[in-house]
């Protein structure tokens, strides 16, 4: 059961941003795998298994990173990384990035969590415009009731040239390359105590109707065959 992570936790991650080297991780891996990958692991799992009790027809499946670099990737960077995460998503053989994610994040400044849509494809992202168009009512009740919360905040890279015209309450998601719903918050408080998972389950279940709304998008016909 996950405890919570620590004082520690923190204190590794700093560690490993400023001793970016392979003697400096040898020497503290114990502290790596104690305060920092199995809690993640172990928080992971929990939430996993309360999304899967509850919801269990989305087929979902668990990952938590690990720490090393893609050598290929490195670009000036040390082998490794000052944060970890978990998703929590349909498998697939696309890129995570291209589907909906469930998704918790801890770095050495702060921890986050949220839905992420990061990598949809240009025509996905298409089909979401021309429903919106076609049949804008679904959406503008969850547009409606983001709007009345204020603990996700929408983010997504924007298109430099907008794609078209909506209503305001449409607006602000219409012209995104992406879709992220995020929250942010400083380290401390909750995430040192057993009732994070908590804190993203309930997470989690208020943003479901995104989720099941974005998933939905690959079923649509394409747009431009009526062009």
């Amino acid at each position: 059961m996950f405890q919570g992570f620590s004082d520690e936790t923190i204190d590794f991650m700093w560690g490993i941003r400023f001793n970016n080297e392979k003697a400096w991780f040898e020497a503290h891996k114990e502290e790596y795998l104690t305060y920092f990958y199995n809690p993640m692991r172990e928080l992971g799992r929990q939430v996993f298994d309360g999304m899967t009790q509850r919801h269990g027809d989305l087929g979902l499946v668990l990952k938590v990173s690990r720490i090393y670099r893609d050598a290929r990737r490195l670009h000036g960077r040390g082998p490794y990384k000052d944060h970890l995460w978990l998703s929590i998503e349909r498998p697939g053989c696309e890129q995570w990035t291209g589907r909906p994610t469930f998704w918790f994040e801890l770095g050495p400044e702060a921890w986050s969590y949220g839905l992420g849509y990061w990598c949809a494809s240009a025509l996905t992202m298409a089909k979401f415009r021309a429903r919106l168009d076609r049949d804008p009512k679904p959406f503008e009740k969850l547009a409606r009731a983001f709007d009345k919360q204020d603990l996700f905040v929408l983010e997504g890279e924007e298109y430099k040239r907008p794609k078209g015209q909506t209503t305001p309450l449409l607006a602000p998601w219409y012209n995104r390359k992406g879709l992220v719903l995020s929250r942010e918050c400083s380290n401390g408080g909750v995430l040192f105590t057993p009732e994070l998972p908590d804190v993203l389950l309930e997470g989690f279940e208020w943003l479901l109707p995104y989720y099941r709304y974005f998933l939905t998008l690959e079923g649509d016909p394409d747009p431009r065959d009526g062009q």
